[in-house]
C-alpha cells in the first residue's frame, strides 16, 4: 500500500514525529522512506541557533550555514530511522519553495504518500495548518498525512 513514502522535514517536532511514523509505516508495508528538507534562511536560523548559539535577529545565515543546518535537519531524523532500526532510507536537499520541490520529488518517486507535520517552524503562516501542509495537501496526487 505505502511502498514510496516522502516525509517533509523542517526540523520541528511535528516532522520528527512524521519521519517516526514513516519509518514505522515503511516497516510494515516494506517500503522506502525519502527524508525532503529545503532548506531556507528562516528555518535556518533555529537550526543554526541551536548547534552554535546564533543568533537569528541579528544576522542573517550565510549558504555554507544554511546548507549544513539543512544536512542537521536530515541527520537528525536518520538517528530516529537507526534507533527504530530503519534502513530503506534516501534524502533529497533541494532549493526552492518547500510544497513545490516536495510535489514534484513525490511525482518524479510516484510516491504513495507524504508526511508533514500539521504545522512547522513557521507558525505565522496559518492558525490551523501551516501553509506548505495545506499546499501538500491541496494539490498532491497520492495520500498526505499531517501530524499533529
Amino acid at each position: 500500500m505505502f511502498r514510496q513514502i516522502i516525509v517533509g522535514l523542517d526540523g520541528s517536532d511535528k516532522a520528527k514525529k512524521g519521519a517516526r511514523t514513516a519509518f514505522d509505516l515503511g516497516k510494515h508495508y516494506g517500503g522506502t522512506v525519502t527524508l525532503v528538507h529545503v532548506p531556507h534562511a528562516e528555518t535556518a536560523a533555529f537550526v543554526v541557533g541551536a548547534m552554535s548559539g546564533y543568533h537569528a535577529a541579528i544576522t542573517k545565515p550565510s549558504f555554507d550555514e544554511i546548507e549544513k543546518a539543512g544536512q542537521h535537519v536530515l541527520d537528525e531524523a536518520l538517528i530516529i530511522a537507526a534507533d527504530m532500526f530503519f534502513k530503506d532510507i534516501k534524502t533529497h536537499m533541494p532549493h526552492g519553495d518547500a510544497a513545490t520541490e516536495i510535489l514534484q520529488h513525490a511525482d518524479e518517486i510516484d510516491a504513495d504518500l507524504i508526511i508533514t507535520g500539521r504545522r512547522g517552524l513557521s507558525g505565522l503562516s496559518s492558525l490551523v495548518l501551516g501553509s506548505t501542509t495545506q499546499r501538500i495537501n491541496h494539490l498532491a496526487k497520492c495520500a498526505c498525512l499531517s501530524i499533529v
